[in-house]
Parts: structure tokens; C-alpha cells; sequence
């Protein structure tokens, strides 16, 4: 399986595919079901196929998270390699990615980066829309691929690849779970099992909330009596949004497109998850 370490070799290697599709899966490593499964649709439409791993240091607020981030890279090579062998992996170092100094660009996200998780992590979009777009220049993709979990940084990268005209279409993929509902994510690795199994009454309370309620203001009373019962976690925030604005609306079922987000803490690991609430 090809890797390459720089981006002179990546492009040398884009080069002996041009006219064929190319598709791009972002990521930073300790892969899961939910990256393999964007693998796989790359795979069902694609002919070059590049996965990135890139511990992404511009989208942590925190120098303690940037440091306890889980790496596998074996493993992670592994789980690509047991897909295709032909698949091409970008691994490149910090000096590849940033040269000069590691800072973020500057984006006018019309404000979806200050709110929801911007909140509590500011900086952390422009980090993300830093390297994605330091990837689409490298890599050069018709398709790039990201899950549905991280819900708000996906409406960012497609209102951003829309208002710039960026020639990369932006396909999204639905959430990947773990036995129990558990949105999977690289970070749920920190997490002690026993917490591990109980995280799955998040997306329980989401399916119930959908089910049962009939507007916002329900929905956070019943996810306030929920985490009441699960002292270990914190809720960071709950919201009922119109998918399209992105906007906090309270009687959902007004919207065509509406969706629940949430954000809750648990021995120092932040999870976040989101459900559909009209389909």
C-alpha cells in the first residue's frame, strides 16, 4: 500500500491519475468503522483514493488535548490496507502541513464558528478549514468525505466550499455507532469501559426526544431529566436547529429540514452527537 510522506511525492503520484475520479477522506488517525465505511463509499466512486492522516494541531484549543489525542498508525494502516492495498496515504509531518509557522488561516464562516461548539472551542473551525483546504490544494479531489457526527463542522466546510466555489463536491455520510448508540469517534478510546457503555443513553435520550416530543423547550427538559440520572456526564449544550440557517428553533416540526445537536463531557472526553428530528 502507497504512502507518502511529502507533499512533492503526493503530487508526483496525483499526477499518474489525472482524468480519473479522485476522492479525498480527511482524517487524523486511530480510525474506526466510521472512517472505514467513508473508505468504502470512496471506493464505490472513486478510481484514486487518498486517505489523510494528519494530527491536525491548528483545530486544539487545548495543549493537553492536541497531546493525549490517540495515535495508532499501524493499526490505522492496517485498516486500510485490509480494504484495498491500493488506496494512497498521505501522512505527511507538521513541516509538511505548515512550513512556516503553525497558525490558522483567517474564514468568514457567517458566524457558524462562535456558536454551538465554537463556544467552548474558538479557533477550532478556522483550524479545520485550514487544513482542509491545505489538503484540497495538495490532493486535488473530485470527492471528499466526511461523516455526519461532526454535524456543525460539516455544514462549515460545505457553506465554505459552496461561497468559494471550491470544485470539490462534499459528501456527507451518516453516523457510524457502537453497539450501545455510542456516536463512534477516535477520542472513545480515553473513555474507562464502564463509562464507555454507559455514554450509550446519550443517543437512547436523542431517539426518545425525537419519538415523544413536540418542541425544543421538551426536548431540553427531557435531556436535563435524562443526564440527571447519569451524574458522571456534563451537558454542555442542547439545540434544536433549522438545518439550513443553522439557526435555534424551538417548534421544529415547522421546519423541513431540523435537527437536535448535542454536547456533553465525560471524564475530560467531549462527545457530541446529533439526530435527524423530521425523517
Amino acid at each position: 500500500m502507497p504512502v507518502f510522506k511529502t507533499i512533492l511525492e503526493t503530487k508526483k503520484q496525483r499526477i499518474k491519475y489525472n482524468g480519473s475520479k479522485c476522492g479525498l477522506i480527511p482524517t487524523m488517525g486511530s480510525l474506526h468503522k466510521g472512517h472505514l465505511s467513508l473508505i468504502k463509499k470512496s471506493l464505490k466512486r472513486d478510481d484514486d483514493i487518498w486517505v489523510s492522516i494528519f494530527i491536525n494541531p491548528t483545530q486544539f484549543n487545548c495543549e493537553k488535548d492536541l497531546k493525549k489525542y490517540p495515535k495508532n498508525l499501524d493499526e490505522d494502516l492496517e485498516k486500510i490496507k485490509s480494504i484495498s492495498k491500493k488506496i494512497n496515504v498521505f501522512l505527511p509531518a507538521e513541516s509538511e502541513i505548515y512550513p512556516k509557522k503553525i497558525e490558522s488561516s483567517k474564514f468568514n464562516m457567517n458566524n457558524l464558528n462562535n456558536i454551538f461548539e465554537g463556544v467552548d472551542r474558538p479557533g477550532h473551525f478556522e483550524g479545520v478549514l485550514t487544513v482542509v483546504s491545505k489538503l484540497f490544494k495538495i490532493i486535488n479531489p473530485d470527492n471528499a468525505y466526511f461523516g455526519e457526527k461532526d454535524f456543525q463542522q460539516l455544514c462549515i466546510i460545505k457553506n465554505w466550499q459552496k461561497h468559494n466555489n471550491i470544485p470539490v463536491n462534499i459528501i456527507a455520510s451518516p453516523t457510524i455507532r457502537e453497539k450501545n448508540g455510542l456516536a463512534m469517534s477516535s477520542r472513545n478510546c480515553l473513555l474507562s469501559k464502564s463509562i464507555r457503555n454507559e455514554a450509550g443513553f446519550i443517543f437512547k435520550s436523542l431517539s426518545e426526544c425525537k419519538k415523544i416530543c413536540r418542541n425544543g423547550n421538551e426536548i431540553k427538559e427531557k435531556l436535563l431529566e435524562d443526564f440527571n440520572k447519569h451524574l458522571a456526564f456534563k451537558l454542555n449544550y442542547v439545540a434544536c436547529i433549522d438545518t439550513n440557517s443553522f439557526l435555534e428553533i424551538n417548534e421544529f416540526r415547522k421546519f423541513k429540514e431540523s435537527r437536535l445537536l448535542i454536547s456533553a463531557s465525560v471524564e475530560g472526553v467531549r462527545l457530541i452527537d446529533n439526530i435527524a428530528l423530521n425523517n
